[in-house]
């Protein structure tokens, strides 16, 4: 059996989940998200928990199986508590801001590139260099960000450009300058 497909998912206070068929809804403080889940997996609600099951041992049907169980358990963790994705601009005269919900770029082009939020992401700068996303939906908020970053990804030689906190861009050295 799949490891991550037969883990329980736990449903805090607060959210209410409906399974119904096929299509379960989960709704909460932050949010309300419905996902369609195939036919060959069952998903129950018992004494608390999320239980999902599939039907056969079909390799795809186990993939699906943990495929469902994580999404299932990203929604009740969005709608309870939200998820956060954290960037940073790194280079001189790079900066962010932010004003009715939209982002606003100045990454070293001939213009400010401006970014309206998808429903359900915010957006916060608690400084120029330092970008926060916030919402309910981890897969559109890894789009936008993913987005926000594809605007000038790091390069390798000085660093400069959007990354995510945490992540290690590898600098390689430069031209030696040596001379023939």
């Amino acid at each position: 059996m799949s490891r991550i497909g037969k883990l329980p998912i736990a449903v805090p206070a607060g959210v209410e989940v409906n399974i119904d068929g096929h299509k379960v809804t989960v709704k909460g403080p932050k949010g309300e998200m419905c996902h369609d889940v195939r036919p060959e997996i069952e998903v129950k609600l018992e004494g608390g928990q999320v239980l999902v099951t599939r039907d056969n041992d079909d390799a795809k049907v186990r993939s699906y199986h943990g495929l469902t169980r994580a999404l299932l358990a990203n929604m009740v963790t969005g709608v309870s508590t939200g998820f956060e994705r954290r960037l940073q601009i790194i280079g001189v005269g790079y900066r962010a801001a932010v004003q009715n919900n939209v982002l606003s770029l100045n990454v070293g082009k001939s213009h400010p590139v401006e970014m309206p939020a998808p429903e359900g992401v915010e957006i916060t700068c608690p400084s120029p260099t330092q970008i926060v996303l916030s919402g309910y939906n981890k897969e559109v908020l890894g789009g936008f960000a993913s987005k926000i970053r594809a605007q000038r990804p790091p390069e390798p030689y000085k660093g400069k450009g959007i990354r995510y906190e945490g992540e290690y861009v590898a600098k390689k050295a430069g031209k030696t300058g040596a001379k023939k």
